[in-house]
């Protein structure tokens, strides 16, 4: 069975090796748009810091954030390269104690339903600062043991890695849907057709523009992110960015992560009708910056190494679309995850390949296609 996949970020990448290791023939057609969203990303895999998500949603979010135990034992069985999923610890923090013990409460609820948390405690400023020293000294927290950061970046490329060694082919170009009598039987690029009896659409934010070629309403639009990286430590420090944990500051939808190189990454911005406008803004800037200096005034020093660009798939309920269209159940549609995707990109791609093989996957309703009019 030959599946042509479009888009190779976190969805596209992940369901090209889900499907390779289930023996299908997988296509892989990336046009290598400028801001894609896995490109710019790093990311907080810990969704039970959320002030916002709740029931279906946050169990949903959860069940991807669980997924990547399972994920990198699965990819480092085939021999397949760096994930950079490592759990570090989540830090949600406020300089108000009423609040922090009161999400703390929530927390250990959460907790008690899922495991993976860890151990949930309460800190004081002075514990925050033995965990991330950079931060505000007034900040206290809770802390989630079982916080996960990830490199959308290093992810992406070693799925697409496993997918080649198992047959998949990548090809470079635009791809436009190839329908006959009705029915979606491949993709055309750079005038050739590559037949297929599936398609997955997994295009991020370019995703609705594919769809509407088949006369279906995906309302799927780019939300710029500006996100920021910065370099700490002198020549020959070694200030232990490996484990710090990932930061969540209350009342902002800004968060802060580091990797082992001595690197720390915060942002990011959140700009609704942005279009597919590529830029560092200046506004963008002050905003990244302005955040990240509020929750942890030690970055002053640190130089910015850069500013990545991408933009998010985002849906007008905030939520992902998962499933198989029901006037084309030939194609299937993997997009929409807004801030979230490097938290559920993974799992969504598990449950996009089995029903791009035809099988019936436990998506949540409020996840599939139909839930918008014109994709009915």
């Amino acid at each position: 069975m030959r599946i042509v996949i479009i888009g190779s970020g976190i969805a596209g990448a992940g369901t090209a090796w889900q499907l390779a290791r289930r023996g299908a023939d997988v296509v892989v057609v990336d046009a290598d748009h400028a801001g894609r969203a896995t490109a710019a990303g790093a990311g907080i895999v810990s969704p039970w810091n959320s002030r916002t998500l709740e029931s279906e949603e946050l169990a949903f979010h959860a069940e991807g954030a669980a997924y990547y135990r399972t994920l990198v034992d699965d990819l480092a069985a085939e021999g397949a390269g760096e994930t950079s999923f490592a759990i570090v610890g989540g830090l949600v923090v406020s300089p108000d104690e009423t609040w922090l013990r009161e999400f703390h409460g929530r927390a250990l609820e959460r907790a008690r339903r899922w495991p993976e948390m860890g151990e949930v405690s309460l800190l004081d400023p002075a514990g925050v600062a033995e965990r991330m020293p950079l931060l505000a000294p007034d900040l206290g927290a809770v802390h989630i043991a079982g916080g996960g950061r990830i490199d959308g970046r290093t992810l992406r490329e070693t799925f697409l890695a496993a997918a080649a060694a198992r047959g998949a082919r990548l090809r470079s170009g635009t791809a436009e849907l190839e329908v006959r009598s009705g029915r979606v039987v491949g993709v055309r690029v750079a005038g050739d057709v590559v037949e297929a009896d599936g398609v997955v659409l997994a295009a991020g934010a370019w995703t609705a523009s594919l769809a509407a070629s088949l006369g279906v309403t995906l309302p799927v639009e780019p939300q710029r992110g500006q996100i920021s990286h910065f370099g700490v430590g002198g020549p020959g420090d070694e200030p232990g960015t490996a484990s710090w944990p990932v930061v969540s500051p209350v009342g902002s939808g800004h968060y802060m992560l580091a990797f082992p190189d001595s690197r720390v990454v915060a942002g990011a911005t959140r700009e609704t009708g942005s279009g597919f406008d590529h830029r560092v803004t200046a506004e963008g800037q002050r905003e990244v910056l302005s955040e990240a200096l509020a929750v942890a005034p030690g970055l002053a020093d640190a130089t910015l190494l850069e500013t990545r660009v991408g933009f998010r798939p985002v849906t007008p309920d905030g939520r992902p679309v998962i499933g198989a269209l029901e006037a084309h159940p030939e194609v299937t549609v993997l997009t929409g995850f807004g801030a979230g995707g490097l938290t559920i990109g993974p799992n969504a791609a598990r449950l996009a390949a089995a029903a791009a093989l035809g099988e019936r996957p436990d998506i949540p309703e409020l996840f599939r296609p139909e839930r918008f009019d014109g994709a009915a």
